[in-house]
């Protein structure tokens, strides 16, 4: 599973950090730290409550990556 640098992103254009981010979404720190690392794929429940708190789509946060995007 790759790393999701979006998410981190998402986060810091809103000056949030990821406790913040879990707190909003009902997760640990801990899980939300494990989400961006790639090391644990939320569910799409899940992933769509990232998205609703970020302000993005589903597709910004956790679509495909286009072989020409660099993060």
């Amino acid at each position: 599973m790759a790393r999701n640098i979006r998410i981190k992103v998402a986060r810091a254009q809103l000056d949030m950090t990821q406790k913040a981010l879990a707190e909003a979404v009902g997760i640990s720190r801990q899980t939300m730290n494990a989400i961006e690392q790639g090391e644990y794929n939320p569910t799409i429940k899940l992933c769509r409550k990232i998205c609703r708190v970020l302000g993005k789509s589903l597709d910004d946060l956790f679509g495909e990556e286009d072989e020409n995007e660099t993060l």
